[in-house]
């Protein structure tokens, strides 16, 4: 994307640089990275970077009103509805693709968006690593927003702890230990001092809940909320308290978001850069080129239930009870960007954002891949993708 900074990058290159790169990230971690990590990050144009930045909240702010609030109440689940709804999410993610034009330009394509946490302390570790270990240009940025590293974890701060004493906030994810995205639980432990609990862990007495930190009852003020509720219900996990009680608790990203703000947003959305989007039971009929879309499941987790090129057979197989809960989604051609040894190679943007007194872009993370979909599932026994990182410079 920054020519001469990909072909410095790639003649300096050597497997040796990128195992000592896996190395610190395991160290800084305190845990092995059980997702593949790139062997490079992405130099971006910063006025590309701007542009994605711009659309997201664009996109976000077409849901920031009373007419979007009823129409997508029917999302959420009775028992998952939390009391106490804030008036707009603390955490949004706005994943991107890269097209080309018509006329030969980049132009930016909406994928998905998510009222949702992320990787918000890991993300950050894996681009100052990559600068480091790879000898990079000491200027290069990953941070938005026009945040420096110490306002982002002030940042952070409020957003996660806000004004409790940490021993009274914890992140709440389900077996957190088994989970992939442990790195992100244990740097953020380490950078605000909050543990890190297990859903099924947790205790409730009347209203309130506890968890054990050091052996001793310790009541929770504030959640930082990791649960995926397709994993719970899919699992079928039982714990001690109801999504949908008044709970004497705050919560660090309020879980009604991840149903409002999510791919059942997708048909509502009007911008250049949104694709034809359809929910399943509002379609009149099947569009002739169906090869040409991606059937999605509204609340699946990392791909799951997604069909490229559906049939109308597909179509018809799903019950009518349960068609709202799909879309048909027009399929982009990604750009391959990234020049790399193995050829070139698509990057889905995903733009950070933290919403406090105001949507503010964060950070970036990247996702590179060769294979139909972009996550790190879908781009296994490959070299040159995975999880990376977007630097720019100003």
């Amino acid at each position: 994307m920054i020519p001469a900074l990909r072909q410095r990058f790639n003649a300096n290159f050597t497997p040796e640089k990128y195992q000592r790169f896996l190395k610190v990230m395991e160290e800084r971690c305190e845990t092995p990275v059980k997702f593949r990590v790139c062997e490079t990050p992405c130099f971006f144009p910063k006025e590309l970077l701007d542009q994605m930045s711009q659309y997201g909240k664009e996109l976000i702010r077409q849901m920031d009103g009373l007419e979007y609030r009823k129409a997508s109440f029917q999302s959420i689940p009775p028992d998952f509805n939390v009391p106490n709804e804030t008036p707009h999410p603390l955490f949004v993610q706005v994943d991107f693709g890269l097209v080309r034009d018509t006329g030969g330009r980049l132009r930016p394509k909406l994928v998905e968006l998510q009222g949702f946490p992320s990787l918000y302390a890991y993300q950050a570790m894996l681009s100052q690593v990559y600068i480091e270990v790879f000898g990079l240009d000491a200027n290069l940025k990953y941070l938005l927003g026009g945040l420096d590293w110490e306002n982002h974890q002030k940042l952070l701060r409020r957003a996660i702890v806000g004004e409790h004493d940490p021993a009274n906030v914890i992140l709440m994810e389900i077996d957190p230990l088994h989970q992939k995205t442990l790195p992100d639980f244990l740097l953020t432990e380490r950078l605000l001092g909050v543990k890190t609990v297990s859903i099924t862990d947790i205790h409730k007495v009347g209203s309130y809940l506890f968890y054990e930190n050091a052996g001793k009852r310790t009541p929770i003020h504030r959640i930082y909320n990791r649960v995926i509720v397709d994993e719970l219900i899919r699992k079928n996990l039982k714990f001690a308290f109801r999504f949908d009680e008044d709970l004497k608790v705050e919560w660090a990203g309020h879980p009604n978001w991840f149903f409002r703000m999510s791919k059942f947003s997708l048909p509502y959305l009007k911008h250049e850069c949104v694709p034809k989007t359809w929910f399943l039971d509002r379609m009149e009929k099947p569009p002739d080129d169906l090869e040409n879309y991606i059937l999605k499941p509204l609340f699946s987790f990392a791909g799951m239930g997604v069909v490229f090129n559906p049939k109308k057979e597909d179509l018809a197989m799903i019950p009518q009870e349960k068609r709202s809960q799909y879309i048909l989604q027009e399929r982009m051609q990604f750009e391959p960007v990234i020049d790399t040894p193995h050829g070139g190679t698509k990057a889905e943007v995903r733009v950070m954002y933290i919403w406090l007194e105001e949507l503010l872009p964060v950070m970036t993370i990247i996702r590179m891949g060769r294979g139909l979909m972009m996550g790190v599932d879908h781009n296994r026994n490959m070299e040159w993708v995975g999880s990376s990182a977007g630097l720019y410079l100003e």
